[in-house]
């Protein structure tokens, strides 16, 4: 770590790595730091203050692709536990970000840094607890439908199944096997960028409006992180048909989300993770 005067001193993991030479990877996995992390270009100024490390993150057990099954997240989840336990034993970090839309790991991990005292945060937990403080309902514009219903899940545990009000499907998977075809994110990002017609952004841009108009949705968020490259134009293309909407993204919310914990010096409840001795404990938990 280059700065350790900062008062920010965060270590952000990636949800999974894939073995080397895959056919089915999805971002650069060498190179500096700032080259590894999805969309740096949107984070630089969160990340300003910030002293940052990024981990690779699980090699996948399962196979070469990208995660999108309850499976395939269960044993990312399980890969993930070791690196926050030693993350949080080095005592270099006083915030954890786990990266990824399905957020692997991420109670199981708020556990295990609890007595350290370092606050936890996700993309999924973030974005819904912001976007509950901008209007009274939001809308999840997501990637696949087994994806779909993992969120799903998500969102009720979250205890937000009353405040979203949709997830809605672009079905538009990334490639694996035994299909080559589907969603590079950085190849449809540097379409945008070209100012080429990107089928995955007007797709976007038609599940957001209909889930303003037809959902009640009043701020829009992603499901999978392969889609928080769309933010930004997104954000543009609904503001230019007139929806002033608040439109959030996971990683910029997971980063600022673990600021307000340092801030706050808070981490997770002792209630909500009690250690295997508890001082104190209830004799009933009630709904």
């Amino acid at each position: 770590m280059t700065n350790t005067t900062k008062k920010y001193r965060f270590l952000l993991i990636q949800a999974f790595d894939l073995p080397a030479g895959s056919k089915y990877m999805h971002r650069a996995t060498d190179g500096p730091k700032e080259s590894r992390l999805m969309n740096h270009e949107t984070l630089v100024d969160i990340l300003a203050d910030v002293d940052w490390e990024l981990h690779r993150g699980p090699l996948t057990t399962y196979g070469d692709w990208p995660v999108e099954s309850r499976e395939e997240f269960g044993l990312v989840a399980a890969g993930r536990l070791p690196i926050v336990r030693e993350a949080c034993e080095s005592g270099k970090f006083n915030g954890i970000v786990l990266l990824g839309g399905g957020e692997p790991g991420f109670q199981e991990s708020r556990e295990i840094a609890r007595p350290f005292g370092i606050p936890v945060v996700s993309c999924a937990f973030a974005q819904m607890h912001y976007a509950s403080t901008l209007g009274n309902k939001f809308s999840v514009i997501d990637l696949t439908e087994i994806h779909n219903m993992y969120y799903y899940d998500l969102v009720v545990r979250h205890r937000f199944d009353r405040r979203c009000a949709s997830i809605r499907n672009l079905e538009s998977p990334f490639p694996r096997p035994p299909h080559t075809e589907g969603l590079i994110p950085r190849k449809e990002k540097e379409k945008i960028l070209r100012g080429e017609r990107c089928e995955i952004l007007e797709s976007a841009v038609t599940a957001a409006v209909e889930a303003i108009e037809e959902d009640g949705a009043e701020v829009i968020t992603f499901g999978c992180s392969g889609l928080f490259f769309l933010r930004p134009f997104l954000a543009q293309r609904l503001q230019a048909l007139g929806w002033d909407v608040p439109v959030l993204e996971g990683y910029q919310c997971a980063i600022t989300l673990a600021k307000s914990m340092v801030d706050l010096k808070v981490c997770a409840s002792g209630l909500t993770y009690p250690p295997d001795r508890p001082k104190k404990w209830r004799r009933k938990k009630v709904f």
